[in-house]
């Protein structure tokens, strides 16, 4: 029988999280839905885990793989399954976040009472909810990307600015049409940026993304990323900012934004340099340069494709650097000083 929804669960050495992961959304008060947990060939005892949930509820359906292929390859064959059985919405959802009952049926009412909106976002609390980690991603002028709101204290405050850049993989809702339209995450990315790069995409094409603040999810952030080896979120940061700016920056933006980038990745270059991580921000670096030709050629698609206009993806940009760039904004503040003296 079709399913209106997809939820995905990515999963990789998560077993010590999954189980509580998993009954929370079985335990949703909207019934309509199919979880596909996809394990990223893990050697604890997650498999374990997964089938014996699939055993009980036919609602799971598990895919193992091989490797680890990721965030993008771990959610990547949910959503083509969503696609394939045109199903009306696909959730990724984080193997290490706890949803609140009512999490789906608020972004799946919300997208239905919408129909130009691509994707919605909940309100992502940290374990204990006394914080926030992301009411909605945003990208900024200096080719940054934030998680809007993290670490301040839980509030009403983004209740009512409900616009946003882009929504976050970790526990949001896409239309699949969108989906189908624009493709699904890009798996060069394997983990990080990738949810900006689609919402980047899905904004050129047209899709609105809103913030539903009643949808609530609490995330313990980090512990997949704790479960890879040493310096793998350095090199993934080194490796997939610069391809957002090449892919998908429009090029009537692009130098305005692209001289603060790199000057930006420069300096987190030598921070990594000196705090020991080096190597893998060397080979983030490399990494990207080796990929931008590839890059490019997906641009022309992407850009050539835009119907928005130039204005409206400018106002939906933040014209400064993200809240917690704390070392980029003192050197900003000196420079202007300088400035002022000569």
């Amino acid at each position: 029988m079709k399913k209106s929804i997809f939820v995905v669960i990515p999963n990789y050495n998560g077993a010590d999280w999954l189980a509580a992961s998993i009954d929370s959304v079985l335990a949703q008060t909207y019934k309509d839905f199919v979880l596909v947990i996809v394990d990223n060939g893990s050697v604890d005892d997650s498999r374990t885990i997964i089938e014996s949930y699939a055993a009980k509820d036919d609602r799971v359906r598990p895919i193992f793989r091989d490797k680890n292929y990721g965030f993008t390859g771990g959610v990547n064959p949910g959503l083509e399954l969503a696609i394939k059985e045109d199903a009306e919405f696909a959730a990724p959802f984080n193997n290490d976040a706890i949803a609140d009952k009512n999490w789906l049926k608020y972004l799946a009412d919300y997208l239905r009472a919408h129909p130009d909106y691509g994707s919605a976002a909940c309100k992502l609390l940290h374990a204990d909810g006394k914080t926030f980690d992301s009411t909605g991603d945003q990208y900024t002028t200096w080719g940054l990307a934030y998680p809007r709101g993290r670490d301040e204290q839980t509030s009403n405050k983004y209740d009512h600015d409900t616009e946003i850049f882009g929504a976050s993989g970790g526990a949001s809702m896409y239309r699949v049409s969108m989906l189908r339209q624009i493709g699904v995450f890009d798996q060069d990315f394997f983990a990080y940026y990738e949810d900006i790069d689609l919402s980047f995409r899905a904004q050129l094409a047209g899709w609105k993304i809103a913030l539903v603040p009643e949808a609530i999810v609490y995330h313990a952030e980090g512990k997949t990323s704790s479960a890879m080896r040493s310096g793998f979120t350095t090199y993934q940061y080194m490796k997939n900012l610069p391809m957002v700016l090449v892919k998908d920056v429009p090029s009537e933006l692009w130098w305005h934004i692209a001289v603060r980038f790199w000057f930006s990745y420069t300096l987190f270059f030598g921070n990594a340099v000196l705090h020991g991580k080096g190597w893998s921000a060397l080979k983030g670096c490399l990494t990207a340069w080796w990929l931008l030709p590839k890059k490019g050629r997906e641009r022309r698609r992407i850009q050539k494709s835009r119907v928005v206009t130039i204005d409206y993806i400018s106002s939906m940009l933040t014209h400064d650097l993200p809240p917690n760039a704390h070392k980029l904004r003192k050197l900003r503040t000196l420079y202007r000083r300088m400035l002022g003296r000569w």
